[in-house]
């Protein structure tokens, strides 16, 4: 039995590409304050089941005086006994500019594209003001409010569900020891016709000053699906993790 591998193959092309594109930007960026890192989570089953999937994340960030920016972009993809059975592709920026130590605004976009949810694609464009709660060596929290604006297709019908939201974030960050932290981010969507809710909960282990392990657990729900879908989507990754830059 041939299995073709095409989607698979592209998801890991991608990530090797851009992770050589960005520890070739970080060379040119590094003295202005860029960080990169990139990681990746791999599992192929051969025998009485066939079956192989993937995740991937890279991120960029580039800070200089009271301006910074974060790229990210994410790829899950899985496929067993021949059929696809995941299949999102995640797009993110944020542009923040710092107005004192503690509060911030930010510019923040967001789009999603997921073959098996109850959209054909989500993407959100928001305005927020930020406050850092507090910021110790060991504990960080930051929190965003901010009105927006969300573009979706309904999977089903092709019809469009763009609506005005209210867009709350949480980011907490626990430096466990000196190679381990725990991160927690919860984002909400709030819309008329539709709340999009995601939690991501990662512990890193560093194996030296590049390279780390990485655990997490993410959880989407969405309050407005079609029949026979569900609201809620659960992923679990175990990943390794690779910092281009010593930021």
């Amino acid at each position: 039995m041939t299995t073709t591998h095409s989607p698979l193959l592209a998801l890991l092309a991608l990530t090797f590409f851009t992770f050589g594109a960005t520890a070739y930007a970080e060379s040119d960026d590094e003295a202005d304050g860029f960080s990169a890192r990139g990681e990746l989570g791999l599992v192929v089953n051969r025998g009485n089941s066939d079956s192989e999937s993937a995740n991937t994340r890279v991120e960029g960030i580039y800070s200089r005086g009271d301006w910074s920016n974060e790229s990210e972009a994410v790829g899950v993809y899985s496929r067993d006994s021949g059929r696809t059975s995941a299949a999102r592709f995640t797009l993110g920026n944020r542009t923040d500019y710092s107005i004192d130590d503690n509060t911030y605004v930010a510019a923040v976009l967001r789009y999603d594209r997921d073959r098996f949810s109850s959209f054909t694609y989500q993407g959100s464009a928001s305005a927020a003001y930020g406050y850092r709660v507090f910021r110790t060596d060991r504990h960080r929290l930051r929190a965003e409010i901010g009105p927006g604006y969300r573009i979706s297709e309904v999977r089903d019908t092709g019809e469009r569900d763009n609506q005005f939201i209210v867009r709350t974030f949480l980011d907490y960050r626990w430096n466990v020891s000196d190679s381990t932290e725990l991160t927690n981010r919860f984002l909400v969507e709030s819309g008329k016709q539709n709340t999009f809710v995601e939690n991501g909960l990662a512990l890193s282990v560093a194996i030296n000053s590049r390279v780390s392990l990485k655990t997490g657990l993410t959880i989407r729900h969405n309050t407005d699906v079609e029949p026979g879908r569900k609201n809620t989507d659960t992923l679990t990754t175990i990943n390794l993790v690779y910092r281009f830059t010593d930021r």
